[in-house]
């Protein structure tokens, strides 16, 4: 069992400021035991690491990015204190794990079960760099970069900028070995936020819109159905029109206008170089196929937008692709009919314990727990990191006053402190890293921020060199900041 730690108030916990807790071992707590219709392809110096470094190195080949966007509550599910006060630690119960010491809520049952796969990140916090709005929580999670002053000035309208920092999947796409026929970086099954609200963070920004993920987009009514719209053939282009490329790119062309609708981020040229060779490739379009799934598998799934999400990432880092990210789309329908205000996300401000315990929970437990054992038994788990992660937590004192106080049943945004889970890419499974105070308010010892889960990525697949080269000809460092969590290997 993880030891219980004296109680750090923030901002003492900084990772990155001049005091650092001491790391130690005894910290950590360590157990011995598709129809596919169509494609979107729309300085510092490092910080030397406090903590002597692994001798492992990086052996992922692919990474699996979950996001629970809205803010997923770490104090209900991965980072439980049944000891605090009723009006924090809520009714959920924790429940006994696959491993002694490690308990997740009991309303996880299956995933309970492959704690010996889990490191779950207890110490993450954003340490007064965000802004507890969503933009921002995206931005810093998915990049690894602390917003700039735009963020708290603009909120929901600061749009994503050409010079912003790339998404750590479009990183790894750019330092992976480039895929022969499928792009480096897939997004399904929905890019988060409205075109008037588009969440920065995503895209690969100052790497250029060639290094943009391909958004492959799920149908709610039909989870075995995916599209992109964003570039897509006409219904009267046939197959051998696609053997004329001139005729192709014409045909594709229009798409510029329905990608600068989410972000301004430059030229279709490559994507549409893309686009053809993935459309006149079997192997290309039969990866998005989910139709030779057998029965028994999409079961074990569960038919819903994200079970067949998670079972399309499976196929993809099977066919060799190095990111993909799975964001977790509501069911709206389900959700109002089970009283959950959420709309299927998890940005639970009322009714946080129905919307956990009715909608979001089961179906994360059916899903998650699927991917990992179909992972583990195709031999793919050991080469593919498996990442869940969110732009923020959950306030621990439930009562948001938008929502009706105590009453309202809700837990705010909380930034001071969230779980990150991992699994497979070479990590050591049943562990927690680090840990929050009494009330899973603020870390309590090896405080870890959003630039240090970066890091750990780039470590497990392998990623050393992080220097890009600028329109000018001029390298530059793509992660200054943060440590790799090494520890966890």
């Amino acid at each position: 069992m993880s030891r219980s730690s004296s109680q750090h108030r923030y901002p003492v916990a900084d990772p990155h400021g001049d005091v650092r807790l001491p790391m130690s071992r005894r910290s950590m707590l360590v157990a011995g035991g598709l129809t596919f219709c169509g494609m979107s392809l729309p300085d510092l110096v490092s910080r030397p690491a406090s903590a002597a470094p692994s001798s492992a190195t990086g052996k992922a080949k692919s990474t699996i990015l979950i996001w629970l966007g809205g803010g997923a509550s770490h104090i209900d599910t991965w980072d439980m204190k049944p000891d605090a006060p009723a009006n924090i630690r809520g009714p959920f119960k924790p429940i006994e794990t696959s491993v002694p010491g490690i308990q997740l809520c009991e309303h996880l049952p299956m995933l309970a079960q492959q704690a010996q796969r889990l490191a779950i990140v207890r110490s993450l916090g954003h340490y007064r760099r965000g802004t507890g709005d969503h933009h921002a929580g995206y931005y810093y999670n998915l990049t690894g970069h602390r917003p700039d002053p735009s963020f708290p000035q603009l909120l929901n309208a600061r749009k994503p900028r050409p010079t912003d920092w790339p998404a750590i999947g479009t990183v790894v796409g750019l330092k992976s070995p480039a895929h022969p026929y499928l792009p480096q970086s897939i997004t399904l099954p929905s890019k988060p936020g409205a075109p008037q609200y588009t969440r920065p963070g995503q895209f690969a920004a100052r790497l250029g819109a060639q290094h943009d993920p391909l958004y492959v987009l799920g149908d709610a009514d039909d989870p075995m159905k995916f599209a992109a719209p964003a570039i897509e053939l006409k219904k009267d282009v046939s197959v051998d029109r696609l053997v004329s490329r001139r005729q192709l790119l014409d045909d594709l062309n229009e798409s510029e206008r329905v990608f600068d609708n989410y972000a301004n981020v430059g030229s279709l040229q490559t994507f549409q170089e893309k686009a053809f060779t993935l459309l006149r490739s079997s192997q290309g379009k039969n990866a998005f196929d989910l139709s030779g799934e057998s029965d028994s598998v999409i079961e074990r799934y569960g038919k819903t937008h994200n079970g067949m999400s998670m079972l399309m990432a499976r196929r993809l880092v099977e066919a060799g692709v190095p990111f993909v990210s799975v964001f977790w789309k509501g069911n709206k329908k389900l959700a109002d009919a089970k009283k959950c205000k959420s709309g299927g996300g998890w940005d639970t401000h009322g009714n946080n314990f129905t919307c956990l315990k009715e909608v979001l929970l089961p179906e994360l437990d059916r899903c998650f727990s699927a991917l990992l054992d179909d992972l583990g038994e195709r031999g793919l788990l050991d080469q593919t990191l498996v990442m869940v992660n969110s732009e923020m937590g959950r306030k621990p004192k439930i009562g948001d006053p938008r929502s009706g106080g105590e009453k309202g049943q809700g837990r705010d945004h909380w930034t001071h402190a969230q779980s990150v889970l991992f699994a497979g890419g070479g990590i050591r499974g049943g562990q927690a890293y680090g840990t929050s105070d009494r009330h899973a308010a603020y870390p309590a010892d090896l405080p870890t921020a959003p630039e240090d889960i970066a890091k750990t990525v780039y470590h497990a697949m392998g990623i050393n060199d992080l220097t890009a080269i600028d329109k000018g000809g001029r390298p530059y460092n793509l992660m200054a900041e943060g440590r790799a969590i090494t520890e966890l290997f």
